[in-house]
């Protein structure tokens, strides 16, 4: 509710006739209305008046605004103010067409009394109130609808029927933002028992970033499962994202990492983003690959990569950026891969599952910061243990 400066409500009252104008002042003095009434004597004056009023009383035949023209200036472009429109007896029939219309009560002139009027007034800033309450219901319902599509989009169940396999996963929201951003991920296991995990991200934030990330992992995932090649992948991803991105400076970039059905060797593919890295046999390392540039930003023709041994029980982390451009501390020094790989080598002796250690490190990585990151971040680790019944 806007008050003035002693706590009184503020009113507009829109009218051209000075004598009925007196009577609606006289009839709030004479109610003891804790208001503060200022007048317009024309719909043009209202419309620099009403941005700082809590309630508009307005006569709906002005001299620049005849039947609901005013109302529907106001309902459109002060939504906050409560209006309660003054009708003629000639033409009570408007007053109703007004409420419909979005004003939240009217009145008939020579029909009021001050008690009347107040109370007209209090009852349409609580209906404002109340309706303000509704929309925002509404919105937030719509809001948590369409995070709940776009994390189904972008954060798909695994698809794996190795029993040997476990995949951990985490993404938290950069900022103080509600909605899912652009980054996603998807692991699925084809025909021949190859493995394949992805993590992209689409340059940006918000619901277009989130859109176009669920394209483009819902692509890679067809043509995965079509078994195509790592090049023809990536040339249809990139195909997809050019004509799916609202502008031509967006752009994604991706990890790949494909494990043979054995299980003892694999292939990680890059396009602009961080190499994963691999957990397994005491050691911590970077799997680095040839580089690529990021879907968006190039012609690409192919998708080179490189092979790598796995051994034993082993863990492949594949992260975005927003997990390692966090601050570690009140300057500009950022985490980077080095202070990843140390949490993980700090957390390790205490034999974490994969599911405990993102969970430690993501919490590392916030306590580091002093608060929450300032970009969205998605983590997944591919696990294997050979031991576990298949």
């Amino acid at each position: 509710m806007t008050a003035g400066l002693d706590g009184a409500v503020r009113v507009l009252l829109v009218e051209d006739d000075d004598g009925d104008a007196l009577i609606v002042e006289e009839l709030l003095a004479e109610a003891g209305a804790d208001v503060q009434l200022r007048r317009a004597r024309s719909f043009a004056d209202a419309k620099l008046l009403a941005a700082d009023v809590s309630c508009v009383l307005l006569d709906l035949g002005l001299p620049d605004s005849q039947g609901l023209q005013g109302l529907s200036w106001l309902t459109m472009h002060q939504p906050h103010a409560a209006v309660v429109v003054l009708t003629g007896v000639a033409a009570e029939h408007l007053g109703a067409e007004a409420v419909r219309a979005g004003a939240q009560d009217y009145l008939v002139k020579g029909d009021v009394a001050g008690n009347m009027l107040y109370r007209v007034i209090r009852y349409a800033l609580e209906r404002q109130r109340a309706e303000k309450a509704q929309r925002e219901l509404d919105a937030a319902r719509i809001y948590a609808e369409e995070n709940a599509r776009l994390e189904r989009g972008l954060l798909p169940s695994p698809l794996l029927t190795d029993r040997r396999l476990t995949v951990a996963t985490r993404y938290l929201a950069g900022g103080q933002q509600r909605l899912i951003g652009g980054d996603f991920y998807d692991v699925i296991e084809t025909t021949d028992g190859s493995v394949h995990a992805l993590i992209g991200d689409v340059c940006g934030r918000g619901p277009t970033e989130a859109a176009l990330g669920v394209c483009l992992r819902v692509a890679w995932r067809a043509l995965v499962l079509a078994g195509r090649s790592a090049g023809e992948i990536l040339a249809t991803v990139q195909q997809v994202l050019e004509h799916e991105r609202q502008d031509d400076t967006m752009f994604a970039t991706l990890c790949m990492t494909s494990v043979a059905p054995d299980r003892k060797s694999a292939w990680v593919r890059l396009a602009g983003h961080m190499p994963p890295l691999l957990i397994a046999g005491g050691e911590i390392r970077e799997l680095e690959a040839p580089a690529c540039p990021p879907p968006g930003l190039g012609s690409i023709a192919d998708w080179p990569g490189s092979p790598f041994r796995l051994d034993g029980d082993w863990t492949v982390l594949m992260f975005t950026d927003g997990l390692i451009e966090g601050r570690i501390g009140p300057g500009p020094e950022r985490l980077g891969s080095e202070g990843l790989i140390e949490l993980i080598a700090e957390a390790r002796p205490d034999g974490l599952s994969d599911d405990q250690l993102l969970d430690r490190i993501v919490d590392q990585v916030r306590k580091l910061n002093q608060g929450d990151l300032d970009d969205d971040l998605a983590v997944l680790a591919l696990g294997f243990r050979p031991r576990a019944q298949p």
